[in-house]
């Protein structure tokens, strides 16, 4: 760090100053549907669409549907959220009956106006964290269904509200009113229509028949859902997400673990927005303040989420850099909206080696933030607990511990407004603690490894600038029945889980002056995937999502008066049972291909798992 604080004074001293520059920087950005060709009035609505894995209840009938909310989102600026009263459906069957609970959001608007950030809490719990696409004069409408099954122990209580936050500005100018419809569908095993995914999902302990891992069912004490889910967010004047300004700034909460506590696992929650939206293409302060740009994107390019419980650092993680439908280029997003835009996904840490520190009666304080972050983050989290109920009282312990080790290297070559800022950052932590339950003696034993890699390259005097990044993610759960060994073998071992995760991002942006004096064109294409890999006992599932777009678009200020653009997305997954493949191709707001098929092409799934997990 000494180095570069001596380079970047040098810089200051021999360099000229530039007055401003904002064509480098990844922006969000509003489709102006003024400057665009009148769409024919006998059109219905244009659809939006996010390509994803089907649900396994796709396939099923509903016992019952339930409408939850129904409401306009319009000046809700500095407003809290709505809250409707939620009480387990006596229309439904009985909640020991429930397979799969599905929360549906459907929405339409007409008119002008930016993306927006919304998300639904049930009792304080975060259900769902989505966004908006950007609407038309013509009318725009979408559809996002979960599976929040997870969720059951609070979908089977009584008179606990129901939170929608979607903050929206409603004026002259953006005249965009979101109007939203939640709805509830419950399933049932009587409900199943296919065998295959039928047995496939029994096979990892979802239905009526779940046993609590009494019986020796060890695949049941991993799958079933939380008997108790505590929400680590705030308090929900303006949202039950904590907003985090800097990475100073932690989001905390006191939680009392009971006692009686044999599994916990914190799933978070956690979007990126105003100057660290585009966190993954940020050059560090120093180039700023060289070149005396106004901008406050700065920080560099390494962002870091981090869970502490009584200020000790337990996990953390890398997010996957969602695009929302305005950024970079709206016109890469309609219909088809980038990966994760509708359904942010969420990531979940196994807590279980720290119940030793947790089951003492007291309040613990669950803490959350961002490394090196600027405003702002929105970050929340939800603690899924399992009880053993035949018990009062869990003795757990601590066998070994790992605080999480990080490495970090930085290099950079600066001239003027050009350069090139690489960053690459490890992290890797190993945990493991023992539960004795009427279950039986168990140790959970948790390793996690993070690599990560970001290269930023500014060339043509700053006017183009490209983003290479690659996140690599692994996570091993081991359960094994001896509490007095940590041995890496597989002696004693009851189940072993394995999720893998990389998602590389590649974005260029080249920007040039534009026909009119106020306004400039740019050039942009974006590259980027989710690519997922899990194994559970003899069970495994993969999964490849990935985009490619290109395109340019005139700009004035933060309006897209014009452009073109297209987009094609490729997503397959498999398990044991099923595949998917699905097709899309869009271009200029039209969708042209969208081919789907559940055909299994065995040799492509094996040459794409070999060459996109290399090295894990």
């Amino acid at each position: 760090m000494k180095v570069s604080i001596i380079f970047t004074h040098f810089l200051l001293l021999l360099l000229p100053l530039a007055s401003s520059l904002s064509s480098p920087f990844s922006d969000g950005f509003l489709h102006l549907r003024s400057f665009s060709p009148p769409r024919d009035n006998s059109l219905p609505p244009q659809q939006q669409l996010q390509v994803t894995q089907p649900l396994p209840s796709d396939l099923l009938t509903p016992a019952c549907y339930v409408s939850l909310l129904s409401h306009s989102f319009g000046q809700t600026i500095g407003e809290p959220p709505v809250d409707v009263e939620y009480s387990s459906p006596e229309t439904c069957p009985s909640p020991s009956s429930w397979s799969n609970i599905v929360l549906e959001m459907n929405a339409t608007c007409i008119g002008e106006q930016y993306d927006r950030i919304a998300g639904v809490w049930l009792d304080g719990v975060e259900i769902l964290r989505t966004s908006t696409p950007e609407p038309t004069p013509d009318g725009i409408f979408w559809s996002v269904r979960k599976d929040v099954t997870r969720y059951s122990s609070l979908f089977a209580r009584s008179n606990i509200s129901i939170s929608v936050m979607l903050e929206n500005v409603f004026n002259d100018v953006y005249t965009g009113v979101f109007h939203v419809n939640l709805t509830l569908l419950v399933y049932t095993e009587s409900a199943v229509k296919s065998p295959s995914i039928g047995d496939w999902f029994k096979k990892l302990g979802f239905g009526s028949g779940v046993s609590d891992g009494s019986d020796g069912n060890w695949l049941a004490w991993d799958q079933k859902p939380a008997d108790l889910i505590v929400p680590v967010s705030d308090n929900g004047d303006l949202g039950f997400w904590f907003r985090i300004g800097n990475e100073s700034v932690v989001g905390s909460r006191s939680v009392e673990i009971p006692k009686n506590a044999r599994k916990i696992v914190l799933e978070l929650y956690v979007s990126a927005h105003g100057d660290d939206e585009f966190w993954y293409s940020n050059p560090p302060d120093f180039y700023i303040l060289t070149n005396n740009l106004t901008t406050k994107r700065g920080n560099g390019a390494f962002r870091e989420v981090f869970v502490r419980i009584d200020g000790n650092l337990v996990a953390s993680e890398i997010p996957f850099p969602v695009i929302f439908t305005g950024g970079i280029n709206p016109l890469f997003w309609e219909p088809v909206v980038a990966i994760g835009a509708f359904d942010l996904p969420s990531y979940d840490f196994d807590l279980t080696p720290f119940l030793g520190l947790l089951l003492d009666g007291k309040n613990h304080s669950f803490q959350l933030g961002v490394g090196r972050a600027i405003d702002f983050w929105l970050v929340d989290a939800n603690l899924h607990v399992w009880l053993d109920k035949g018990s009062e009282v869990v003795e757990a312990g601590a066998a070994l511990h790992h605080p999480p080790r990080f490495g970090e290297s930085w290099e950079w070559k600066l001239d003027g407004l050009d350069g090139e800022f690489e960053v690459e950052a490890e992290r890797s932590s190993h945990s493991s603690g023992w539960v004795a339950c009427s279950c039986g003696n168990v140790t959970t034993r948790v390793v996690r490894k993070i690599k990560f890699k970001n290269k930023i390259k500014f060339k043509g005097n700053g006017t183009y600038k490209s983003v290479k990044q690659h996140v690599k993610l692994k996570t091993e759960v081991t359960l094994k029945s001896s509490s007095s060994s940590d041995a890496d073998d597989n002696d004693g071992v009851i189940s072993k889980r394995t999720l893998k995760r990389k998602y590389p991002l590649t974005v260029i942006i080249d920007t040039q002056p534009g026909a009119a004096a106020d306004t400039y064109l740019m050039r942009t294409n974006v590259s980027h995937a989710l690519n997922e890999k899990s194994s559970f006992g003899r069970l495994s599932w993969t999964s490849y999502n990935r985009q490619r777009s290109g395109g340019w678009m005139a700009v004035k200020d933060h309006s897209v008066l014009s452009g073109a653009a297209h987009t094609h997305q490729s997503f397959s997954s498999r398990n044991q049972s099923t595949c998917y493949t699905r097709q899309v191709e869009a271009a200029d707001a039209e969708l042209l291909t969208d081919v789907s098929t559940s055909v299994c092409p065995s040799i492509l799934h094996e040459l794409l798992d070999k060459y996109l997990f290399l090295g894990w």
